[in-house]
C-alpha cells in the first residue's frame, strides 16, 4: 500500500501521509526561496513510537495539517479522538489538471455516521497555498468538524494576527491539570475580548498574540469570529524563519479559530517535553474541545446563533473548505496588520512596514 502521495504544481508541492490523511510536507517557492510553514512531530520517524499500537494513529503520525470529524472526543461513534478522518487510511483515487490547477482526490477507507468522505486537495501554479475540501456524501446526523494545521516557531518566537474576533475563551478544564503529567499556564475557564489581556492561572494577564505566551506549557484557546467578517484569516509571522503561515476560511462555514499552544508542556510519552514551539491553528465548526455529543447538543455557542456542527444530508453531499499556505516575510516585517481580498490576489498589509500581494483564489471558500 502506498504510504505517501506527492502532488505538485508550478512552484508548490504537498505530500500526504495516506496512513492517516495528514499533510506531511507543504512547500512553496516564494520570494526566491522555499517556504515550509508546517510542523511535524519529532517522533514521526521513530520506529518505537509509530509501531506502538497503544498510541492513537493520529498521535503517532502527527503532522502538518489534518481534518477532524469529529473534532475532539469521538463520544458518539466509536473512534479515536479527532475521528477516523485523522486516524485511518485514505485511498488516492486520481489526480487531474484543469488549466492552472492540479486536484488530487482521496477517499476515506471508513464511513462516518454512514457518510462516505472524500478529500480533495488542489494546488494552483504560482499560488503558495493548499486548497483543501472535505466532502461528506450521505450519512445521517450532525458532526463537529475542523482542520488542524500546525506551525513551529524558533527560539525568537513570533507574532500572531487575526481577522476580527467577537471574543475568546478557554475551556472548562486546562489541557494538563495534573502537574505530574504537564503544565498549563492560562486560566480555565476564562472569557475575554482583548487578545492582549488573557488571564493567567497564576494571576496577571498575557498577550497571546506574542508566541510563546509562557514557558513549558500546554494551552488551548477558542476565538469566535466577529459577525461582520467575510474572510476569516490567521497569520503567524515566524521570526527565525522569516516566514508567515497563513490560514484562510469562510466564517459562515467555520466560525471559530482554535489555538493549541504546545510548548514543552507535556512530560509523558511520546511528548517527553520535546514538542516545543508549536502552535496548532484549527479552523472549526465545533464547541471547543468538548467533543461530539456536546457540540451537537444545545450549548452556549449555538444558543448565540453560532453553529457548532455540520448537518449531514442522507440524499446529498456537504463540503467543508479551507486554505493554508505560507509566504516569505519581507525584511522589516514584525506583524501582519490586515489581509484583504483583491480580485485573484490577497493583499497582506504589515504593521507599518509595507504591503505584499499574493495570488490566491478566495472564491474557492464559497464553493
Amino acid at each position: 500500500m502506498e504510504e505517501f502521495h506527492r502532488m505538485e504544481a508550478a512552484g508548490v508541492s504537498v505530500t500526504i501521509d495516506l496512513r492517516v490523511g495528514h499533510v506531511r510536507v507543504f512547500e512553496a517557492e516564494q520570494g526566491g526561496r522555499t517556504v515550509r510553514p508546517l510542523h511535524s512531530a519529532p517522533w514521526v520517524e521513530d520506529k518505537a513510537i509509530i509501531g506502538d499500537q497503544s498510541i492513537p494513529p493520529n498521535l503517532r503520525f502527527l503532522s502538518g495539517d489534518f481534518f477532524c470529524a469529529p473534532f475532539g472526543a469521538s463520544d458518539l461513534e466509536e473512534a479515536p479522538d479527532h475521528g477516523w478522518t485523522a486516524n485511518s487510511a485514505w485511498h488516492h483515487v486520481g489526480t487531474e489538471r484543469e488549466g492552472d490547477a492540479v486536484t488530487a482526490r482521496f477517499t476515506l477507507t471508513r464511513s462516518i455516521l454512514g457518510a462516505q468522505v472524500e478529500k480533495r486537495f488542489t494546488l494552483r501554479d504560482g499560488h503558495p497555498f493548499l486548497y483543501e475540501e472535505h466532502i461528506f456524501t450521505g450519512g445521517t446526523g450532525r458532526i463537529p468538524v475542523a482542520n488542524h494545521a500546525m506551525t513551529r516557531f524558533g527560539p525568537s518566537g513570533g507574532r500572531l494576527s487575526f481577522s476580527p474576533k467577537a471574543w475568546g475563551e478557554t475551556p472548562a478544564m486546562p489541557l494538563e491539570p495534573d502537574p505530574a503529567q504537564g503544565r498549563s499556564a492560562l486560566r480555565y475557564p476564562a472569557r475575554f475580548t482583548d487578545l492582549s489581556s488573557v488571564p493567567l492561572a497564576s494571576g496577571g494577564k498575557v498577550d497571546i498574540r506574542d508566541y510563546p505566551p509562557a514557558e513549558r506549557h500546554e494551552d488551548f484557546v477558542m476565538l469566535v469570529e466577529a459577525p461582520e467578517s467575510l474572510l476569516g484569516w490567521t497569520a503567524a509571522l515566524r521570526r527565525d524563519e522569516s516566514e508567515i503561515f497563513l490560514s484562510l476560511k469562510n466564517p459562515a462555514e467555520l466560525p471559530v479559530t482554535m489555538l493549541w499552544f504546545s510548548n514543552g508542556g507535556r512530560d509523558y510519552a511520546p511528548w517527553n517535553g520535546r514538542h516545543i514551539g508549536v502552535l496548532g491553528i484549527e479552523e472549526g465548526r465545533t464547541l471547543d474541545l468538548a467533543g461530539h455529543r456536546a457540540s451537537i447538543a444545545p450549548n452556549r455557542l449555538s444558543d448565540a446563533g453560532i453553529p457548532t456542527a455540520l448537518d449531514l444530508d442522507p440524499a446529498a453531499s456537504v463540503a467543508v473548505r479551507n486554505i493554508i499556505g505560507g509566504v516569505a516575510a519581507p525584511d522589516g516585517w514584525e506583524a501582519v496588520e490586515r489581509i484583504e481580498t483583491a480580485g485573484d490576489h490577497l493583499t497582506i498589509v504589515a504593521d507599518g512596514a509595507g504591503v505584499l500581494d499574493v495570488p490566491c483564489d478566495t472564491n474557492f471558500l464559497r464553493g
